[in-house]
């Protein structure tokens, strides 16, 4: 049963844990107002086993500088813990994060059974 994430009244999400992955599923705003909480729980999700995590973004409304930049750190800290961060977006997510260049180095993925398929293939 996913769990709520007491998140900003401008973003809101759950979490639920399975055997090899984290799977988070957004809806709002990931901006300079509500980043601040999300890398705080993020961050301790992800210090906590699985360390493969998917944020499905596909209903996020806007994600700003402040965002992609959580996530970048996000993106990090799970690789130096032998995990990955794979990004289910949208086009509006999409876009932001091309228009910086880290499509790649992000790993959007167009649905959570593509990002739970790559974190397989992966592991």
């Amino acid at each position: 049963m996913p769990e709520q994430l007491n998140l900003t009244v401008s973003l809101r999400g759950t979490r639920d844990v399975r055997e090899n992955y984290q799977l988070f599923r957004l809806t709002g705003l990931l901006d300079a107002f509500s980043e601040p909480v999300f890398r705080k729980v993020m961050t301790k999700c992800l210090d906590e086993s699985p360390h493969h995590v998917i944020l499905d973004m596909s209903k996020i409304d806007f994600l700003d500088s402040s965002g992609l930049g959580v996530l970048v750190q996000l993106a990090k800290k799970a690789q130096n813990a032998k995990g990955s961060l794979q990004i289910v977006s949208n086009p509006r997510v999409t876009q932001t994060v091309k228009l910086v260049r880290l499509e790649s180095f992000l790993s959007l993925q167009p649905n959570v059974d593509a990002a739970i398929q790559n974190i397989g293939a992966n592991a």
